[in-house]
């Protein structure tokens, strides 16, 4: 199942992650948000586990590479210094306590879901957003 995606965070005016199409393993047409946030955890570490495991030849950054790279926001050759694969079970019981506290919401066709226990219909054309909240920080001083 194709699901659109894209990540904002409160505060901000761009998306720290814009418009982006992802296959997920097939859910349903009006899954329990719960299932949803597990099918997606479970895309994005394999596909983290995979980039960590494809080593590169190329270390050097072309113009279009780094021209793409400045639209995300960072410029860097994609290496990284851990080689330890992300444990999926761990990253799902992760993502499902911070949405239960609060630390992120999820929206679909800007109607937000407010219990893991809610259906989410979802459409073809349909966007989730994931919505990371920030939590106000100052001194009393």
């Amino acid at each position: 199942m194709k699901v659109n995606y894209s990540v904002k965070q409160m505060g901000k005016k761009h998306p720290l992650i814009t418009t982006r199409s992802i296959e997920i393993e097939e859910i349903g047409e009006s899954p329990l948000l719960k299932v949803l946030i597990e099918a997606v955890v479970r895309q994005q570490v394999k596909a983290y586990n995979e980039r960590k495991a494809e080593k590169t030849l190329v270390d050097y950054l072309k113009p279009s590479d780094i021209n793409e790279q400045k639209e995300q926001g960072k410029v860097g050759f994609g290496d990284f210094e851990n080689d330890n694969q992300a444990d999926e079970e761990k990253a799902i019981a992760t993502a499902l306590q911070a949405f239960e506290d609060g630390i992120f919401c999820v929206f679909v066709d800007e109607e937000q879901v407010g219990s893991l226990q809610d259906t989410v219909t979802l459409q073809p054309e349909s966007i989730l957003y994931f919505i990371r909240l920030t939590f106000l920080s100052g001194s009393i001083w």
